[in-house]
């Protein structure tokens, strides 16, 4: 695809040294060329920026949170589109070309969901692995990742209040205000390095994201029913019992850890209201 239009990809990062040359490489690696890549860095303590500085000269110091890191991102970048990728990223080879396609076919699209595989070392990342393979084209739980530079900055961004559910909220600021066919989605994907995922470490993260949950169901709250239903998501696995059955094993360690979650969220949004 000739490229023309700059895309900006905006990419947050902590302490990321050792997934993010794999992130940036696979951004240079796209067939669409027309890119600027912008990092901002919350004051890594690892090799991080170096890394990110072989890539790019458009490396800021911004924080405390991702949704922060994204707008200063987003003020420094000069793209007719911002996509924001986190770190521990790569994107397949065609995944601004096959954005920009999209987004430039239709002047009512302005932003795109851009699936999500998972990989990862160990047995919890393959229950992850799992889970994440249930939620490709499912509009309620999946986020758009690229604006419109001018509908975002319209939007002002990522909510800075908003930590942990913030991917959710700028989409469904842009359906209140633009439609729901102002997100559309793409086939290409994303693939997320979960690393060596413990279970400690999920639930840990979702205990911090739970803690935060009150700025985003007192602005969303009719999603926020529907993406804290349990019952939706145990509906949404057994949809597909022959998935379920290739690595029984997984499946059940995959319902287990998505249970787990979801009392973890709610303990850290008790303890916020306790506090």
């Amino acid at each position: 695809m000739k490229s023309r239009t700059l895309v900006s990809i905006i990419i947050p990062t902590y302490n990321n040294a050792e997934s993010i040359d794999k992130c940036l490489f696979s951004i240079t690696n796209q067939t669409y060329k027309a890119i600027e890549i912008v990092v901002v860095d919350n004051n890594s303590s690892d090799n991080t920026k170096m890394i990110a500085k072989k890539y790019t000269n458009l490396v800021f110091n911004g924080g405390p949170e991702r949704s922060a890191q994204r707008n200063l991102g987003a003020k420094k970048s000069k793209g007719n589109y911002l996509l924001f990728v986190d770190s521990d990223m790569a994107l397949t080879e065609k995944v601004v070309e096959e954005c920009m396609k999209k987004i430039l076919s239709k002047k009512y699209i302005c932003a795109l969901v851009i699936p999500e595989k998972s990989i990862g070392i160990g047995y919890w990342a393959q229950c992850k692995a799992l889970e994440r393979s249930y939620y490709v084209g499912i509009n309620w739980i999946e986020a758009a990742r690229l604006f419109n530079r001018d509908i975002f900055f319209q939007l002002n961004g990522y909510d800075e209040k908003n930590t942990g559910t913030e991917d959710y909220d700028l989409p469904q600021r842009l359906i209140k205000l633009k439609g729901k066919d102002s997100v559309n989605r793409i086939e290409e994907y994303i693939v997320h390095n979960e690393g060596k995922l413990s279970l400690t470490k999920a639930l840990s993260k979702k205990l911090y994201y739970g803690k935060g949950l009150d700025r985003y169901i007192n602005t969303n709250t009719i999603a926020f029913k529907r993406q804290s239903n349990i019952f939706a998501r145990y509906i949404l696995f057994f949809s597909n019992p022959k998935k379920l059955l290739v690595n029984p094993l997984v499946s059940v360690g995959m319902i287990f850890m998505k249970t787990c979650e979801f009392i973890a969220g709610g303990l850290g949004y008790c303890l916020r209201r306790c506090l």
